[in-house]
């Protein structure tokens, strides 16, 4: 009965996308980039030539960045495999389809018996690992089925989700079609435990870790502009901010107009952007702010690419998305060079955000009159400052190492090398 449901949902899913098409140009992306697919994959193999080929699976850009160690740690220990790269979201694909760590990046066709079949008889991938979160009953039943090994990585578990329910069946066949497993926390093996699925679960850590470690050790220098901007200032970056997210902010600007602000949107379109830029005082783009001296409060970034670099300029860090349903964006980006860091009331699905606001290293608000209060004790007490940024920093050295373990398990079980 559950695959009835299921295969119901695909169709339905199908529907919807083709009908949001006439309206919607992420839907149009969607459709557009699957259109040839099954042709382009065949002749990418041909190209490539091997018959080593490593299939990692990303939902969107978040799990992206959650995979993006493994696959680089791959490249170096594994140069003759080749790498491909899917991705389900246009946000993801649109933005890492010219990702040179893969070999290959594409969109992932929408599950169904016939189109996994298809998928994986053309790519015959050596190992496959999946980020997170995505779970294709039709393609892990074929990986199954063919004895591929694949592995789910970064996993985060929490007892409101369909496993752990009465009506879970199709979806606890899916995790058992999981080799291995690696999963962030003992949280999420306890529950596991609790179906009967946690013989092949390890506790390894988030990779989200390690990513923003890659990047503080790459150091890669920033404008001397922006440096410029920010020197001898206080400074608050927000990073992915959504439109209620810059509407808590701007009072605080309007009132202090001595401390620097940039502003990262989650999204750039120009609508967006001219918003922002009427929102806030004194506001320059970043494309124009590079092209000359200007004297500007706010700095909005009009490109995508810059913001995990930027937030070593920052005296604190504000991370946008917890105003909204889905929640907040990758903080460990900002903690990882010792920021204090400020979000929204939407967090508590992220195990990271849970950890820092216990230890006193982040810091939910709930509107902006407590942003005003929170953001006037940090600038104005040294000692509050100080010890909320060594605590982020300190949270982000002592958890990395997650990509390294994952790397081990392949090793000394010989996926790729069998």
């Amino acid at each position: 009965m559950y695959i009835l449901f299921y295969n119901l949902f695909l169709v339905l899913y199908a529907l919807g996308i083709r009908i949001a098409t006439l309206f919607n140009k992420k839907a149009r992306l969607w459709l557009n980039g699957r259109k040839k697919i099954f042709d382009e994959l065949k002749q990418w193999k041909v190209d490539i030539n091997s018959n080593k080929i490593i299939w990692v699976h990303c939902a969107s850009l978040g799990e992206f960045e959650q995979g993006r160690p493994i696959i680089e740690k791959l490249k170096q220990q594994y140069p003759s495999c080749k790498i491909l790269l899917t991705f389900f979201s246009p946000s993801g694909y649109e933005i890492r389809k010219n990702y040179s760590g893969a070999d290959g990046v594409f969109y992932l066709p929408l599950d169904g018996k016939s189109s996994a079949e298809r998928f994986i008889s053309t790519v015959k991938p050596s190992l496959v690992i999946w980020v997170k979160y995505e779970y294709w009953f039709y393609y892990l039943t074929q990986l199954k089925n063919n004895k591929i090994p694949d592995i789910l990585v970064s996993a985060i578990f929490r007892e409101n989700q369909p496993f752990f329910k009465w009506y879970g069946g199709l979806w606890k066949k899916i995790l058992r079609s999981f080799e291995k497993i690696f999963v962030q926390n003992e949280n999420s093996v306890l529950l596991l435990q609790s179906i009967g699925l946690a013989e092949n679960v390890t506790v390894t850590g988030d990779t989200r870790f390690d990513r923003v470690m890659d990047i503080i050790e790459k150091n890669e220098p920033l404008p001397n502009a922006l440096i410029n901007f920010c020197q001898n200032k206080k400074v608050i970056i927000a990073g992915s901010t959504w439109e209620e997210d810059e509407e808590e902010i701007v009072h605080y600007a309007k009132i202090h107009s001595d401390i620097k602000f940039i502003i990262a949107p989650h999204e750039i379109d120009k609508e967006r952007l001219d918003d922002i830029k009427k929102l806030f005082p004194n506001a320059v783009f970043y494309s124009e702010f590079i092209k000359g001296e200007h004297e500007a409060q706010t700095i909005i970034i009009d490109n995508i690419g810059m913001l995990s670099k930027l937030y070593k300029l920052s005296t604190v860090a504000y991370i946008g998305g917890g105003f909204n349903e889905s929640g907040i964006h990758n903080i460990l980006e900002a903690a990882v060079y010792g920021r204090p860091i400020i979000f929204g009331p939407e967090y508590q699905k992220f195990a990271e955000a849970n950890d820092l606001i216990d230890k006193k290293g982040a810091f939910s608000i709930e509107n902006a009159l407590e942003l005003e209060t929170l953001l006037d004790k940090l600038f104005s007490n040294e000692e509050f400052l100080k010890s909320a940024s060594t605590i982020s920093k300190m949270y982000v050295y002592e958890n990395r190492g997650a990509s390294q373990k994952i790397l081990q398990h392949i090793y000394a079980n010989r996926l790729l090398t069998n």
